[in-house]
């Protein structure tokens, strides 16, 4: 079953969102609990309401490491003269607020810290998603009920050079396909190929059309 963050005391009474006011809890528990106190959701079981309770007062050794860490290497940084500064989520959403910019991760990137643009023109930015496609199944060959191989060994199929998972730019010029397509391509044996784009896949591309960018690496990188 899968667990959820749970907030202790709950944020409608002035729970705030520090780790130690988090727990998980599975998702029957956490719906049942709702606003209720953790005291009261767990009156009938002391036990575990005494362990919780501890935990909220367990020191966070390893955070203040983090943040002992953090802090030598930033005036570390500093002291050789390289130009570095520090941000928090409050200053990124007053500066993407404050330029009329919309939420996203990737615009909360550029707006971090105080060297943050006056102005900034996202209109011709084209963002990058990339996607962790892996390199298919594990599994190099099926077994029989002993244990023993009872097909061969996978190996990777390549085709006309290319293999699943390329990165290609495919440009058509005649046929009812004509047009630009760029994204991963599934190899077909027959020489015309599967190619996933941004806005959906595109099948029967010949081969001859289609130019690699990138080797197959377990990654999808897509432009929106």
């Amino acid at each position: 079953m899968p667990l959820e963050i749970e907030h202790i005391k709950p944020k409608s009474k002035g729970g705030s969102d520090r780790i130690s006011n988090l727990t998980l809890a599975c998702r029957p528990c956490n719906e049942k609990k709702n606003s209720n106190s953790i005291e009261e959701f767990l009156k009938s079981k002391p036990d575990i309401l005494k362990r919780i309770l501890a935990q909220t007062k367990a020191p966070l050794k390893d955070t203040a490491a983090v943040n002992a860490t953090r802090w030598a290497l930033f005036n570390r940084l500093k002291a050789i003269g390289l130009l570095v500064e520090t941000g928090s989520g409050g200053l990124t959403k007053f500066n993407r607020s404050k330029r009329g910019l919309p939420k996203a991760h990737w615009i909360d990137a550029a707006c971090v810290g105080q060297s943050t643009p006056k102005v900034l023109n996202i209109d011709r930015i084209k963002q990058l998603d990339i996607k962790a496609t892996g390199h298919g199944k594990r599994q190099m060959c099926r077994v029989d009920k002993y244990g023993f191989p009872r097909t061969s060994a996978k190996s990777q199929k390549i085709v006309k050079g290319f293999k699943t998972g390329d990165i290609v730019k495919a440009v058509v010029t005649k046929g009812k396909k004509i047009g630009e397509y760029t994204g991963r391509v599934a190899v077909r044996i027959s020489g015309y190929f599967n190619i996933t784009t941004g806005h959906g896949i595109v099948q029967g591309i010949s081969y001859k059309s289609c130019l690699k960018l990138h080797g197959c690496d377990g990654y999808n990188y897509l432009t929106s």
